[in-house]
């Protein structure tokens, strides 16, 4: 497995008694830098400033680690374990940090107005962004980013496959203004973005012609939308597994405590699509977990989402896909069907009570039209209104597909308040001061 510790620039600094394996440096690298440290002022679901309780995209970083190691130790306890796979909890928790870095201002909505202006040069999803903030753009290295190690870099991959191998928009109504631009007309290519080609070569480059070929295979959307990719890496699984059991448990807590949701909801949704999950222990727990959710008693609350993550923490188990060669790719960590089933019904409660509450929608929609404001009018005069070191990246790029990757790249890397402040610096008539608007 040492080719898998390869980082793309051989470090050269010279640390004196550094005993930390590759992976503990990864997540060294990965907790220390700027991209991961702005989390703590980017949307997760709810808007950042709305309330001091509920989670930023940092906080949510941190369960996400937590409950990732939680999977991997589970894993380990089972009878068929691979535990060469699992050799490593500092490179769970680097996967589960960085998962987010590259998500952009303003949630989904910044998403999909990224890709929006992007249209035209390649596109925008915060996936791909995670990968060419991690390889590229973090200013560890000059032109490798963090330079993480090569399984580290395949544990971020969700989507491997390139871009412009499962765009597929069809006919899209042209817009009059940004004002008309609906999510559902531009979802965002899950893929990685061509521009980070070398990159995505380079950390493949370990598996065989056949391996990497069945990896990367994709399938046509049902519903005629954007291609799909079909497999992800073991480690990959395991952090996907811990963010959908953070999303769905501890987002609908946050819902609970600000009155989002009531009792009444919960009654109303999940009580009868539960009833269709055949597991005793469900079942049986259903009514007591139901009421110390809606109780006033925090700690009785505390006891039920703790009693929630570990009964979806140990419904985890190996499955394999034996056409792969690697064990990377031949082994998945996947969740128990039926409780699979009640982590769904648990995404799809807060996707209807908390995100497309109107509330939070009206948030995302105002952060969608300040992102496309700020690219229009960046990409209207860049050499003007770029910051310093972003407009040298933006003279250096040598077409405009790249130059509008390096606005799209400034962007994304800001919190829900600089793109807030900056906007109301180009666009407000009320004067901001120099001193008072920071750089970034």
């Amino acid at each position: 497995m040492e080719f898998w510790q390869q980082r793309q620039l051989q470090d050269q600094s010279a640390r004196r008694q550094d005993l930390r394996s590759p992976y503990q440096r990864d997540r060294a690298r990965i907790m220390h830098s700027a991209a991961f440290r702005r989390l703590q002022a980017k949307t997760q679901v709810l808007g950042v400033g709305m309330n001091d309780f509920y989670r930023t995209r940092l906080t949510h970083s941190l369960e996400v680690a937590q409950i990732g190691t939680g999977i991997a130790n589970q894993l380990q306890q089972h009878t068929n374990a691979h535990i060469d796979l699992l050799d490593s909890m500092s490179l769970i928790e680097a996967l589960c940090f960085a998962h987010d870095i590259g998500h952009p201002p303003f949630g989904h909505g910044g998403e999909i107005a990224l890709n929006y202006m992007m249209r035209e040069h390649g596109g925008f999803e915060g996936n791909g962004q995670t990968l060419r903030i991690l390889a590229k753009l973090e200013p560890y290295t000059e032109h490798f980013g963090m330079n993480l190690t090569r399984r580290t870099l395949l544990g971020i991959i969700k989507y491997p496959a390139l871009a412009s191998t499962l765009a597929n928009y069809g006919e899209q109504p042209e817009l009059e203004s940004f004002r008309q631009l609906k999510p559902a007309h531009w979802p965002a290519v899950k893929g990685i973005f061509d521009a980070d080609k070398e990159v995505f070569d380079w950390v493949l480059e370990p598996f065989s012609d056949s391996d990497r070929e069945r990896f990367t295979q994709t399938t046509v959307a049902a519903n005629g939308g954007h291609h799909r990719t079909l497999h992800k890496s073991f480690d990959c699984t395991v952090m996907e597994l811990a963010d959908d059991i953070a999303y769905a448990v501890h987002d609908m807590e946050d819902a609970i405590v600000m009155g989002i949701v009531s009792r009444t909801h919960w009654q109303q949704f999940v009580v009868p699509r539960m009833a269709g999950v055949s597991d005793s222990w469900i079942g049986d727990q259903l009514a007591e977990i139901e009421d110390k959710l809606f109780s006033h008693k925090h700690y009785l609350r505390k006891d039920a989402i703790g009693t929630l993550v570990n009964a979806f923490v140990t419904a985890v188990t190996w499955q394999e896909f034996a056409e792969f060669q690697s064990p990377l790719l031949k082994y998945r960590a996947v969740m128990t069907p039926e409780y699979g089933q009640l982590l769904e019904i648990f995404k799809q409660f807060v996707l209807r009570y908390v995100i497309q509450k109107p509330e939070v929608q009206m948030l995302e929609y105002k952060g969608q039209q300040i992102v496309m404001e700020l690219f229009d009018a960046l990409a209207s005069d860049p050499k003007r209104l770029l910051p310093t070191n972003t407009r040298e990246r933006w003279q250096l790029a040598n077409s405009q597909p790249h130059q509008h990757r390096v606005i799209a790249d400034y962007i994304a890397g800001m919190t829900d308040e600089f793109a807030a402040r900056l906007h109301q610096q180009l666009f407000s008539a009320r004067s901001i001061s120099m001193l008072e608007f920071g750089g970034q």
